[in-house]
């Protein structure tokens, strides 16, 4: 459903109308203008045309037998949502003009028109199809300027998932993004979906966490009367890319309709029986594992493998511990332009602490804990009294400069934590402090996971 152009004032437009010499006339007319032209005689050949590809312009005849164009404006609207809606009669009047425009019309245009007019019309949807692509194109700059638009990194792990996606991305098949929440989950679906061929089409996100079953069902599938009710995700989606979050929560009611979406490329309105036919990739996320879901009953099985035809492994921050201070650093100059402040990096304390905090909010909360202390700095230097009193470990916040000496009258635990962090600190990855320790990463993580929880539950009583 892309239109891809050498030139980008070209249209892909369909035409609409009854009367055989009318449509050839058009066709004629707006082909040696250089655009694409799909001209049809009525309004159920219309509908099938509009299903298979995206149209910028539609010209709709009023009378089209003894049905009127009109009562179509909201169902060509639902398979092209982008498009501009052009009415054409030879009973033009101000009430016409006025109901075409209600029910979504941009224009109208009276029989008999002059070749003039019709180039007029369509060079004002040109230009602001060329704007809207302009737009887009802004939109992909700014983008470009977060610290992560690019996914910086040293991990191998990383690099390797983001290849993969990459690869994938040119493809048609669903995409499963397996990571924890705040990792970047939804930046890689949207990454996915402009590296494929569908980046000019529509791309939207819909979260199942926290959602009930029918906010999830009209959201996803629409509701109401079709043509005037709401237009669901899957259906805006034509031509271009739905990302599903938290996939796992997707109530075990809808699963049977995402899975016939999937494999059918169908889909059913609420409240309704007709299947319609779309065109859209699915990526979805979670941070569950859906193979224990699925064999504890809580996921379909079918479903689990249509979507993990091609499955990408997200890493945790703390899994990529090599990408910390480059990420922080990133963060410190994107928010520093920003907010206006001239500050050059972070003490050695504070890196420190940056470098050995487990993350388990991952790169969501280091974003936060940057843009907190640029905004609290008010010096040239990111320090330890910048950062959230949560993120110091006991060891820092007793001795200010990194932890504790042998013999120093504190529990062996404490000790024992202080060389670990100290050794995560030095090293340049998780994998190379586990080798240095005598342990395997995976070993390590799950104790630092859990004293980082035990230092935040005593945090906790300490402040009741």
């Amino acid at each position: 459903m892309t239109n891809t152009f050498n030139d980008p004032r070209t249209l892909q437009i369909l035409v609409i109308d009854d009367e055989e010499n009318i449509r050839f006339a058009l066709t004629m007319c707006l082909e040696t203008d250089g655009h694409k032209v799909v001209a049809v005689g009525t309004i159920e050949a219309a509908l099938e045309e509009a299903s298979r590809r995206a149209f910028d312009l539609i010209f709709l005849d009023v009378r089209l037998g003894t049905q009127n164009g009109l009562d179509y404006i909201e169902n060509l609207l639902q398979e092209s949502p982008w498009a501009r809606i052009v009415v054409i009669t030879a009973y033009a009047s101000v009430d016409t003009a006025v109901e075409a425009m209600k029910r979504g019309a941009t224009d109208y245009l009276s029989k008999p028109f002059e070749p003039t007019q019709l180039r007029l019309l369509t060079q004002k949807v040109a230009e602001r199809r060329l704007l809207e692509r302009k737009i887009d194109a802004l939109q992909t700059t700014l983008g470009a300027m977060d610290p992560e638009s690019d996914f910086p990194t040293s991990s191998p792990v990383w690099r390797y998932a983001i290849e993969f996606a990459r690869r994938v991305a040119s493809a048609t098949a669903p995409v499963l993004i397996c990571g924890e929440a705040g990792t970047g989950r939804g930046r890689l679906a949207r990454a996915i979906h402009q590296w494929s061929p569908r980046e000019r089409g529509p791309f939207a996100s819909v979260s199942f966490q926290g959602r009930s079953v029918d906010a999830l069902e009209a959201e996803l599938f629409g509701s109401g009367p079709e043509g005037s009710g709401q237009v669901g995700a899957i259906a805006f989606c034509h031509g271009g890319t739905l990302f599903l979050d938290e996939i796992s929560h997707l109530p075990l009611r809808l699963q049977p309709r995402l899975l016939a979406l999937i494999r059918d490329k169908e889909f059913e309105r609420q409240d309704q029986f007709h299947r319609r036919s779309v065109d859209v990739r699915v990526i979805a996320a979670t941070s569950v594992d859906l193979q224990k879901a699925a064999e504890a009953g809580q996921f379909r099985q079918d479903l689990f493998m249509a979507l993990g035809v091609a499955q990408i492994d997200v890493p945790a921050l703390r899994e990529r511990s090599e990408d910390i201070l480059m990420l922080a650093e990133r963060y410190l100059a994107h928010f520093s332009r920003e907010h206006h402040r001239q500050i050059t990096g972070f003490t050695k304390d504070a890196s420190f602490v940056l470098k050995t905090h487990l993350w388990l909010g991952n790169i969501r909360e280091l974003r936060n804990v940057i843009e907190r202390a640029v905004l609290m700095c008010e010096s040239d230097m990111i320090g330890l009294e910048h950062l959230p009193a949560d993120l110091l470990s006991a060891e820092m916040k007793n001795t200010g400069e990194g932890g504790y000496q042998v013999g120093d009258l504190v529990p062996l635990e404490t000790i024992e934590m202080a060389h670990i962090r100290r050794v995560l600190a030095s090293a340049k990855s998780i994998r190379r402090a586990a080798a240095i320790l005598g342990c395997n990463a995976s070993a390590l993580c799950r104790r630092l996971k859990r004293v980082e929880r035990m230092e935040s539950d005593n945090d906790d009583k300490s402040a009741e």
